[in-house]
């Protein structure tokens, strides 16, 4: 049966192909059809619809925008329309509702579309290490600045802003860094340990100063003089994606295209990222890529989809873009925006449903809201 049983009242046969079976939704696929009747949903509802770089192309095409986070996250703040739907994954559609004004509202297609890192990180453990911090360095609010990668839940981002604290993204994250140790002399730096490291590399920080803290171990697995001598603290969490990526895809690529050049997301490994010519977010790998010369050989390290979509895009000009991994790495949680599930929402709303709205409660979200302002305001 069809999820959609109004599907004849509205006299949609986009509505009526959507089946809800065992799998999940199904019955559509991303053609013009669908992208014209995704776009007609969109404006009578008065929604914009935010699409991460991650997403597959056909949600990509639809969109009224395509960002990395913290693009996405200045647009949700600045958006007039009444309704935002996010084809990301839970918590930027958690930061859409922070950064939103009282009256908007905001949708995540497919609440099933999380994050793995972002689990990795979670308020219990975060508050369990700060009381352990309390019994080493007794005032550890007047020590460290608790950084979280905007890719975690709402709650720790309110942890943040409870605790002097801020969010950062891949783009800003020197910059952040750099507000950070402004404020103290240590950063507990959350939930990936890859892209504090690599940052705090670049500040010119030693290794042995940026220390794991695992939040499964009493004090992270710390000894106190470790903690002490310490500037960065990194909670043990990474991407599943981006720890796929080793130095010896680097150094097979080199070796057959010695004038290749190499670029990777700061996610991936520190040897990944000091062996690579150019290391960003999102933004950056695309820039970097198409304001290459033409002809050019580029080894990708992030994202498959990213990587598939430029590939295309710069093929015309003779550039050559592959994908690191010799094995398939895609962010499965961002497939699951995909278009039967953008449909179904969409029909939704046009019949005055609004499904999987992502509320966040309105204390936390005050708090998250001024650890999410830190950053735009220092980005």
């Amino acid at each position: 049966m069809t999820v959609l049983d109004r599907a004849a009242a509205t006299g949609s046969e986009l509505a009526a192909r959507i089946v809800d079976g065992p799998g999940g939704y199904t019955g559509v696929s991303g053609d013009e059809e669908w992208a014209a009747e995704v776009r007609r949903l969109a404006t009578q509802r008065g929604a914009t619809l935010l699409a991460h770089n991650y997403q597959l192309p056909a949600i990509q095409d639809v969109a009224d925008h395509v960002g990395d986070s913290l693009a996405l996250s200045r647009i949700a703040a600045e958006a007039p329309e009444d309704t935002i739907v996010f084809c990301g994954v839970h918590f930027m559609a958690e930061v859409a509702d922070i950064m939103s004004k009282p009256h908007q509202q905001a949708i995540l297609p497919d609440l099933a579309a999380g994050c793995s890192m972002a689990d990795m990180a979670n308020l219990a453990k975060v508050e369990r290490c700060w009381r352990e911090l309390t019994e080493v360095l007794e005032t550890p609010d007047a020590l460290i600045t608790p950084v979280t990668y905007i890719n975690s839940a709402a709650d720790l981002k309110a942890f943040c802003g409870e605790h002097g604290g801020i969010v950062c993204t891949s783009t800003n994250a020197p910059t952040i860094l750099d507000w950070a140790f402004a404020q103290r002399e240590k950063v507990l730096f959350f939930p990936d340990q890859h892209l504090g490291r690599w940052t705090g590399f670049n500040k010119g920080i030693p290794l042995d100063e940026m220390v794991v803290w695992d939040p499964d171990l009493e004090y992270g697995g710390l000894t106190v003089e470790q903690i002490k001598k310490a500037k960065i603290l990194l909670w043990k969490g990474h991407c599943s994606v981006h720890q796929m990526f080793q130095p010896a895809h680097i150094i097979k690529f080199r070796n057959q295209y010695p004038e290749g050049k190499v670029i990777s997301h700061p996610e991936s490994a520190l040897e990944v990222c000091r062996q690579s010519d150019f290391v960003g977010s999102t933004e950056y790998i695309i820039k970097v890529v198409k304001e290459s010369a033409p002809g050019t050989r580029w080894l990708v390290g992030t994202e498959l989809n990213l990587v598939n979509r430029l590939a295309e895009e710069v093929k015309a000009e003779g550039k050559i873009v592959q994908f690191m991994a010799p094995t398939v790495c895609m962010c499965s949680t961002m497939q699951r925006i995909d278009p039967q599930h953008l449909a179904w929402t969409l029909e939704n709303l046009a019949d005055g449903k609004v499904v999987n709205r992502i509320t966040v409660p309105e204390h936390e979200a005050a708090l998250a809201k001024i650890a999410l302002e830190r950053m735009l305001a220092v980005s």
